[in-house]
């Protein structure tokens, strides 16, 4: 999954100001990517988070993940940017996943 934002089914950002709700709808998002595309969370190798404010929210978008891939742990990776395409979204996850055929 290319790079996924906190955008709910209306395209309106979910989750202004507050890093953690943003990556769960993230994660939500790339959730139903992957099962569209026939796979599923247990079938990601590897995530990538862009985050605007590592220092601040860091632990709020690592719990998300974790909920989520905790089980699973994906190699991931965590990088500061200083901006995203819209002002209001702190995070944007990237997600590879392989699936056999």
């Amino acid at each position: 999954m290319s790079g996924t934002t906190a955008t709910g089914p209306d395209g309106a950002i979910v989750g202004a100001g507050d890093a953690y709700a943003q990556a769960k709808q993230v994660l939500k998002n790339i959730e139903a990517a992957l099962t569209k595309a026939g796979a599923s969370v247990n079938d990601v190798v590897r995530t990538r988070m862009f985050v605007t404010n590592i220092a601040r929210d860091w632990e709020a978008i690592g719990r998300a993940h974790g909920e989520m891939f905790g089980n699973i742990r994906p190699a991931t990776a965590m990088v500061e940017v200083r901006s995203l395409i819209d002002p209001e979204m702190l995070v944007e996850i990237e997600a590879d996943a392989i699936v056999s055929n």
